[in-house]
């Protein structure tokens, strides 16, 4: 059975963490993922929006999968944590991308439910939560 780091892991990911890929971000401001994302930006972060429905989002260039995430980074910098708001039906695949390509975190929001998927994620060395809102754990940091 799958357990989640423990809130001082989560705490040390979320203050070293500096570039964060959004993974089903809306454009619609009234979506929780676009509530998020906006947030984690007021946090200081840098969002990358990957979806295929859009351009730009919060200001930011997206890329419509994990696989050209490097087409919205600039040299050297690199996607601290993958942040996912899709159903869990698509986590599967979202997980095979991580580990393709060597991506060091990833956040199953409330709700993104898949144990195996998330297990094969940390068996491959991934930081990895499921079913837990970013933007909580991240507000609630001192």
């Amino acid at each position: 059975m799958f357990t989640n780091p423990s809130s001082e892991q989560i705490a040390q990911l979320l203050r070293s963490a500096r570039v964060i890929a959004v993974v089903g971000l809306s454009s619609d401001p009234t979506r929780p993922s676009h509530g998020v994302a906006r947030a984690l930006q007021r946090f200081g972060y840098r969002i990358v929006p990957v979806t295929p429905n859009a351009e730009v989002i919060l200001g930011e260039p997206a890329v419509p999968d994990l696989a050209h995430l490097q087409d919205a980074l600039g040299p050297g910098e690199r996607v601290d944590l993958v942040d996912v708001f899709r159903r869990p039906e698509h986590v599967a695949g979202i997980v095979d991308e991580c580990i393709r390509l060597r991506l060091p975190a990833l956040w199953l929001q409330d709700g993104v439910i898949d144990e195996a998927a998330a297990e094969r994620a940390r068996a491959a060395g991934i930081f990895t939560v499921m079913d837990r809102c970013l933007f909580r754990d991240r507000a609630a940091l001192r």
